[in-house]
């Protein structure tokens, strides 16, 4: 119902930026939040960055200060400027998104991006 596609992984050496993109298309809600997860080899997935449609944003600690999110909300697509990059960085980042009733949410994933930092 709802399509995610991703773009913008890639390899990069340490300190080096990437942009990530997603678009979002289908049955989407005026209100919704979007924002990327990621996983890395025998890691625990975790929030990477989040960005609702009231411009309500989270982040990981690991991202704060290196990492910003950001959205068009009439393109119903979400960006992530990744700068300072690190090794630990390395992950497959797997774009969301969210909407629904707080008692009966609708989750989709994107297909996911390598990222890859190299030292």
């Amino acid at each position: 119902q709802v399509q995610l596609a991703e773009s913008g992984g890639g390899l990069v050496q340490t300190g080096g930026s990437l942009r990530l993109s997603c678009a979002a298309s289908g049955s989407i809600f005026s209100g919704n939040d979007m924002g990327w997860h990621r996983q890395a080899p025998g890691k625990q997935r975790e929030l990477v960055a989040s960005m609702d449609t009231g411009s309500r944003i989270v982040y990981a600690p690991s991202a704060k200060g290196r990492f910003t999110i950001s959205r068009d909300n009439a393109k119903n697509t979400v960006y992530l400027q990744m700068n300072s990059l690190k090794p630990e960085d390395t992950a497959v980042y797997y774009c969301y998104l969210s909407q629904g009733y707080r008692l009966n949410p609708h989750n989709y994933w994107g297909q996911g991006t390598q990222v890859t930092v190299s030292s």
